[in-house]
């Protein structure tokens, strides 16, 4: 199996060097994700493509790398391809005609040829002309239909190289993670904080996330969830850490010492504050948050004003200019909305009048009679884990059970996200896998049975880990983790 990965085109204006470094950095990014699938993967690296190169023959591995490469930041567009070696007109149009014949399907198509490299004895429009005839001829296609083609055939040849494509798949685009500098995403779990992350880490952004806790255990479970499926769907090139600030103590303070019309304003400067100080330790130049202008009554352009005054960072906005609704739109896009719109309501403060023109010289009163030491406190209580730790860093006093092999009786609970459940479970068959996502296991728990054995399975083992805990601290003393072992080879 081979794919051709085209670069984002901003990649490719870039001045030689950058883009030299960008390429050097997308190509890196792809070995870490994809050798752990195949081992004796090769990249090869060109002007304004990478060439992948597998030997990963079964379906579930090829849909895969397919999803790692349509999920990567960096890449405009993929095309999985067959190569042979160049011949002359008429065996290439045969070679053709066996990979993409059982798609023509009597639909109106077109041949596209682009050439690189050496000078070939024959032009673009002479590959074109010979394929089209031969596609023609079998008797399997439509008509050409050079303007509104239902199928495009497109044909590379490079040197002594031919690619037939069998399908384009679109990329993510943006820039290689970890080409720009990290930065400290605010991550509260809802709409706005998930897909300003998300943007972040598509810019190419190594993007830590720092939760301020307001709700509790259930709230850091739920936040915890969208940072491990931001990072695993997109940003698992890079390790990244997740910050937990227990915050209910400064909200508390702010609720007996601030007033009401202040207390939003102060809450949001008690974060930046924090997160300033956090940055420092991690060498973070700067925060991401999820505002947008007028959204609510802290994000007016005069508040934005004074709750930025106090953060020495940079802080970037993504969303500054977004309406409610296309931020919903790309959340459904990204797979972040399921989560958001499950996500409990933890506000922190609720003002009756909250100010829409907060005066610096006025917060700073209120905040004098707050006492600083709560929150130095809270920042110092803080707890850093590596992403991919999450589930150990709940601290469940409980022993998860793994299994290869899933025995007469037993369930398997697929808690994949919907966008990435193609195929079932290795070695389960229908009857006994029943499809929860992970962010409605806790609400559809009752629906099951407490005596039942079941096993939690998930791309990566992470997820299923966690919940497979939180099912046996609600008395499911059976949930364990299925981990088949790996047959994508």
């Amino acid at each position: 199996m081979q794919f051709i990965v085209k670069l984002f085109p901003e990649i490719t204006i870039k001045s030689s060097p950058v883009r030299k470094q960008m390429v050097r950095q997308l190509t890196q990014n792809l070995a870490r994700l994809l050798r752990p699938l195949d081992p004796s993967l090769r990249l090869e690296r060109d002007w304004d493509k990478i060439i992948v190169h597998s030997t990963v023959k079964s379906a579930t591995g090829c849909e895969r790398i397919r999803q790692i490469l349509v999920s990567t930041p960096g890449i405009a567009h993929v095309l999985e391809v067959e190569e042979f070696a160049l011949a002359d007109l008429p065996a290439l149009a045969s070679q053709v005609l066996a990979v993409v014949g059982g798609t023509l399907q009597g639909r109106r198509f077109a041949v596209r040829c682009k050439r690189t490299g050496r000078s070939h004895a024959f032009t673009s429009l002479d590959v074109e002309k010979a394929v089209g005839e031969v596609l023609l001829q079998s008797g399997l296609a439509g008509r050409v239909d050079l303007g509104h083609p239902e199928v495009t055939v497109r044909i590379e040849i490079r040197d002594e190289r031919v690619f037939v494509v069998r399908q384009k798949l679109d990329g993510l685009g943006g820039f290689p993670l970890g080409s720009v500098e990290p930065v400290l995403s605010l991550l509260s779990g809802g709409f706005d904080s998930a897909v300003s992350s998300f943007l972040a880490i598509k810019r190419g952004m190594r993007t830590h996330f720092l939760f301020f806790n307001l709700g509790g255990h259930a709230h850091e479970v739920a936040v915890k969830e969208i940072a491990l499926y931001l990072w695993m769907r997109y940003g698992a090139s890079h390790r990244v850490l997740f910050i937990t600030v227990p915050f209910e103590p400064v909200v508390e303070e702010i609720l007996k010492r601030v007033s009401d019309s202040q207390m939003g304003v102060v809450l949001k400067r008690c974060m930046l504050r924090a997160a300033d100080s956090i940055a420092d330790e991690l060498d973070v130049q700067a925060l991401v948050t999820g505002e947008s202008v007028a959204q609510v009554s802290s994000q007016t352009l005069t508040n934005l004003s004074v709750i930025d005054s106090v953060s020495r960072k940079l802080v970037l906005r993504p969303l500054i200019a977004m309406d409610k609704g296309d931020i919903i739109t790309l959340a459904t896009r990204i797979g972040t909305e399921p989560f958001s719109r499950h996500m409990p309501e933890y506000c922190g403060v609720i003002s009756k009048n909250p100010t829409t023109r907060a005066k610096r010289h006025r917060v700073e009163e209120e905040e004098a009679a707050m006492d600083p030491a709560i929150l130095s406190a809270a920042i110092a209580s803080r707890r850093i884990a590596a992403i991919d730790q999450l589930a150990d860093d709940l601290r469940t006093p409980v022993t998860i059970a793994e299994t290869a092999v899933i025995a007469d009786g037993d369930i398997v609970i697929d808690i994949r996200h919907p966008a990435e459940r193609d195929d079932l479970p290795p070695a389960v068959d229908a009857g006994s896998c029943l499809p929860i996502p992970f962010y409605e296991l806790h609400r559809r728990a009752s629906e099951l049975d407490r005596q039942q054995r079941y096993w939690l399975y998930c791309d990566r083992g992470v997820m299923s880990r966690l919940h497979a805990g939180h099912l046996q601290e609600q008395g499911f003393a059976g949930a364990g983790v299925y981990r088949p072992r790996d047959t994508s080879a």
